[in-house]
C-alpha cells in the first residue's frame, strides 16, 4: 500500500467525510482520485476498532485515508497519533500541539500532517491554543508567520485554518494564505465551506501562490437522510477546482 499520496502532484485536493467504505469509494471516483477521505477517530470506542475499520477504507481508496479528530476535538489528539502510527495514512488531522507527536510516531515525512489554528479577529494573527489543555485557557494569538515556523519545527505540513465560518474571516484568511505561500507551507481551509463559497475560498489560496491547498468540505455536502457525502456534489467541487487552475 502506497504511503505516497496520490495527490502530491496536485495543487488542490479535496478533503471530505466518508460515512462508509462504499461512500468513500464513490467519492474517490467522483473526485477522480483528487481527494482524501476523512474518517473520524471520535466515532470509535477503541483503537483496535478504529484500526480494523480504517484499514478497509485504505484498501478501497488506494490509502486515500485522512485520520480525523471529530470537529477538531482536541481530546482526540492522542488517539489520532496512535492510529496514524499503525495505519500510516496519507493524511492526518491534528491540533497545534499534537502535530509533532504525529510526525514522530509516523517515522516518515511523506504523510501530510496538518495542525489546527483558529481565526482571532485580527489580520495576521492566529490562535494556536487548540490542544486538549491549551484550548481551555485564554487564546494564544501570535503572528501567522511565527505559527508556521513553529509548525515547521514540529514537522507539520500544513495549516488547518478552522473554524473559518465560510468567508466570515476573509481578510484574515487572505493573509494566512499569503503567509503559507511565502513560507512554502500547505493550507487547509476548513469550516463553513459549501458549494456557494468553495470556488472563491480556493481561488484566494491559488492567487496567493499556495503550493498545496486541501479544502475541507463536510456538512454542506452530506445527505441529511443518509449521513453520506453526496458524490454528485464532489463532482461539482472537482469541476470548480479545475476552473480555479485555468
Amino acid at each position: 500500500m502506497s504511503l505516497t499520496p496520490n495527490y502530491l502532484e496536485d495543487r488542490i485536493c479535496l478533503n471530505v467525510l466518508a460515512d462508509s467504505v462504499e461512500n468513500a469509494k464513490e467519492c474517490y471516483e467522483a473526485a477522480e482520485g483528487h481527494v482524501v477521505l476523512g474518517v473520524l477517530s471520535k466515532n470509535y470506542d477503541s483503537d483496535e476498532a478504529a484500526i480494523e475499520d480504517m484499514k478497509k477504507y485504505q484498501e478501497a481508496t488506494n490509502n486515500a485515508l485522512s485520520v480525523g479528530l471529530g470537529a477538531g476535538d482536541p481530546n482526540q489528539s492522542a488517539m489520532v497519533s496512535r492510529l496514524s502510527a499503525v495505519l500510516q495514512p496519507q493524511h492526518v488531522n491534528q491540533v497545534f500541539t499534537g502535530a509533532g507527536t504525529s510526525r514522530a510516531v509516523l517515522e516518515q515525512e511523506e504523510t501530510i500532517v496538518n495542525a489546527l489554528v483558529s481565526p482571532t479577529g485580527k489580520v495576521g494573527y492566529v490562535n494556536i491554543a487548540t490542544g486538549p489543555l491549551s484550548s481551555k485557557e485564554a487564546a494564544a494569538e501570535i503572528p501567522v508567520d511565527t505559527a508556521i515556523a513553529l509548525l515547521k519545527d514540529m514537522g507539520a505540513s500544513s495549516v488547518k485554518y478552522f473554524p473559518m465560518k465560510g468567508l466570515t474571516h476573509k481578510e484574515e484568511y487572505i493573509e494566512v494564505a499569503q503567509a503559507c505561500a511565502r513560507n512554502d507551507f500547505y493550507l487547509e481551509p476548513t469550516g463553513g465551506i459549501d458549494l456557494e463559497n468553495f470556488e472563491e475560498i480556493v481561488q484566494i489560496a491559488v492567487d496567493a501562490g499556495v503550493k498545496k491547498i486541501i479544502p475541507h468540505v463536510y456538512s454542506s455536502i452530506i445527505d441529511s437522510a443518509t449521513g453520506e457525502t453526496k458524490p454528485e456534489d464532489v463532482k461539482a467541487l472537482l469541476a470548480m477546482m479545475k476552473n480555479t487552475l485555468k
